[in-house]
């Protein structure tokens, strides 16, 4: 269809777009914006286009008026996201001039909600040069004194944190075990620091790891209490290869230390989405990208006070609140809560602060599958609507063009 089709330009520019790096395209768009209307109006279109063309039977997306600019080196860069349901017939028009895609469908034969999508498993989350870090370290777990002693430490926030907003899901509990009858995936368990707190407060536990020699020393220390055998069970493995088999499975996620290593953080969130139920939660505890966390968090507690071993972490792979919200928001999660964390080295005690510049925790929830799920029948009539609307805006678009 498109082949027979010709659009003839007199101009070299578009007025409003300043850089050439200007594009509309459907493959980078962002599920934040699954609740988002498409909007167009006249005047934007006006805006844009100042070149005289003629158009035949344009069936245009319409483009949102929220775009979300991105800075890379010197150029500009304008990605507007569309909808959150993908097409499976489309077709593409480049305008040359600006560097411009608009995405134009030709028929709207299927659809599906991005957040409904199994992550594909051929990939991996987890750095070789980190595995060998944690391997050497492996038999020094339950050092309370040794390299662990900040992670033994931190388990006097983080332990009531994941204890107390989850029990804001349930009506009624039992006293001694309150996670009782929760089913908890503790990913990058390490040596079971914080599996086996969770797992004394009644919670049924899987902890993972991709070190083996870390689960075999989780697997040695939990034999000691037979209450504990029966609550935890180890695995040594990457999230993402237990994404199918467990599926929806679990009220909570927690990945405590751990986004600051991986590789690929949004493949890591969505596989944490994935195992998730309905209305249930994932905790993240981790550390701030500023020059604050570089000087104290690599500088000193590395380098100079030995605090953790040396090559520990890498300043590139920490992450802000913000980037971290933004993450888990596009991936169908929202935060509920982000609260700073803070290490006295002397004291050695870790205390809740207003100031997340160095490590924070955060719980988000995984939003119920009624609030995403629209009937088909009104998305087409919302799609036919927004396309008719768009055509009308097109016309008048000819008609100024023509003056």
């Amino acid at each position: 269809m498109w082949g027979s089709r010709k659009l003839i330009s007199s101009g070299s520019r578009f007025l409003g777009v300043r850089r050439s790096g200007c594009r509309v395209a459907q493959a980078d768009c962002p599920r934040s914006t699954a609740s988002a209307g498409l909007e167009i109006g006249k005047s934007k279109i006006l805006c844009l286009v100042r070149a005289h063309f003629r158009v035949r039977r344009w069936n245009f997306v319409a483009v949102p008026s929220h775009g979300r600019r991105v800075y890379s080196e010197n150029q500009l860069s304008w990605t507007l996201p569309i909808k959150p349901w993908i097409f499976s017939e489309y077709r593409i028009m480049w305008f040359k001039s600006c560097k411009m895609t608009f995405v134009c469908f030709n028929r709207m034969k299927s659809y599906r909600y991005p957040w409904t999508r199994l992550y594909s498993t051929s990939g991996t989350t987890v750095d070789s040069s980190e595995v060998k870090t944690f391997l050497a370290l492996a038999h020094r777990w339950w050092d309370e004194q040794g390299v662990y002693a900040p992670l033994h430490s931190m388990n006097d926030l983080r332990v009531p944190f994941i204890r107390d907003n989850l029990l804001k899901t349930v009506a009624n509990h039992q006293p001694g075990k309150p996670l009782s009858g929760m089913k908890i995936l503790d990913v990058g368990c390490g040596g079971g620091l914080l599996t086996e707190p969770l797992g004394r407060l009644g919670a049924s536990v899987i902890g993972i790891d991709p070190v083996a020699e870390n689960i075999e020393t989780a697997q040695r220390h939990k034999s000691f209490d037979p209450v504990l055998d029966k609550r935890i069970e180890y695995r040594a493995c990457a999230l993402e290869e237990i994404v199918e088999e467990t599926a929806e499975t679990f009220d909570a996620v927690i990945a405590s230390e751990v986004v600051e290593h991986v590789t690929d953080l949004e493949t890591f969130i969505q596989c944490c989405w994935q195992v998730l139920k309905p209305g249930a939660s994932l905790f993240i505890t981790t550390i701030n990208k500023t020059q604050l966390s570089y000087a104290l968090g690599i500088v000193f507690a590395e380098q100079i006070a030995g605090i953790v071993p040396k090559g520990t972490h890498t300043w590139e792979k920490f992450v802000s609140p913000e980037m971290l919200e933004s993450i888990l928001e596009s991936n169908g999660l929202s935060v509920q809560t982000v609260a700073g964390m803070f290490y006295n080295p002397f004291s050695r005690y870790w205390h809740w602060s207003e100031n997340t510049s160095l490590n924070y925790a955060a719980h988000a929830v995984k939003s119920g599958a009624q609030e995403h799920q629209v009937p088909a029948e009104s998305v087409l009539k919302e799609e036919t609507e927004e396309l008719q609307a768009t055509a009308s805006t097109i016309a008048g678009v000819r008609e100024e063009v023509k003056k």
